[in-house]
């Protein structure tokens, strides 16, 4: 008799984004539920103290530790495009790898993966020289490291070309054009503000492998990791409740590859 395997899913959260005298998102608490953490390294959000305190509650909870570089813009938070170049990619991308991968190093820990953020990840999702660049960052700063990166996506792409292992990330909060990509957090229709319905699209996204599209359509869609938001006021009740469900389904909760 052949038993099906039990499906594992990665949780992961964008953390460590409080600098100065800002305080952003719920990450001692979010880490109860989540199995990875995506640490802001300084551009877009973040700053040495937030990490170095990041670092040490993600390793004190056993989550996945991994890096968020962004575009330099703290004022837009890294949600506004850039016109950069390939060259300028790798550049701010090697830097802010490194930068987090050294307090992971000071504590004791090792760097699990990189996700890129905002607008970086979204033009990444995209254009191939840019998303190629981000990945050779990656492939030489920290070649173990597992690369993450919109499902189906050319920065998915790039990392397999260079023998990276990579993670197909869907989003919990997000809706989805017909090509797979994200819809623009200038439409309306951008977020899905009900819990019940974002769980529904993350157990369909995991259990059935599609999404259905802003355009009616249902796309495929693998998923080896979910994003969940930690900035938003419901963020820790509706981490809770996407653990629960996952877990009620006999799902696994594991960051890939560990």
């Amino acid at each position: 008799m052949n038993i099906p395997p039990i499906p594992t899913i990665d949780l992961n959260c964008d953390m460590g984004e409080s600098f100065g005298a800002y305080r952003l998102g719920n990450d001692a608490e979010l880490l109860g539920f989540v199995t990875s953490a995506n640490i802001a390294c300084g551009f877009h959000a973040g700053e040495p103290a937030v990490m170095r305190k990041t670092v040490a509650l993600a390793l004190e909870n056993a989550v996945a530790i991994g890096a968020h570089p962004g575009l330099p813009d703290l004022v837009g938070f890294g949600r506004r495009e850039m016109a950069i170049t390939p060259a300028e990619a790798y550049e701010i991308t090697v830097y802010q790898i490194g930068a987090l991968q050294a307090f992971v190093q000071a504590a004791g820990g090792r760097l699990h993966h990189v996700k890129p953020h905002g607008a970086l990840y979204n033009m990444a999702a995209v254009n191939e020289a840019l998303a190629e660049a981000i990945a050779e960052a990656v492939y030489k700063v920290s070649p173990e490291a597992v690369l993450y990166g919109l499902a189906g996506s050319a920065l998915i792409r790039a990392g397999a070309k260079l023998g990276l292992a990579t993670a197909n990330e869907v989003f919990a909060d997000r809706t989805y054009q017909q090509d797979g990509t994200l819809t623009s957090r200038k439409d309306p229709q951008a977020l899905l503000t009900d819990p019940g319905e974002a769980v529904g699209q993350v157990l369909r996204m995991v259990l059935e492998g599609k999404v259905l599209s802003q355009q009616g359509v249902d796309i495929p869609m693998q998923a080896d990791t979910v994003c969940i938001h930690g900035d938003g006021p419901h963020a820790l009740a509706f981490a809770r409740q996407l653990h629960q469900a996952l877990q009620a389904k006999g799902i696994r909760l594991q960051a890939k590859g560990k």
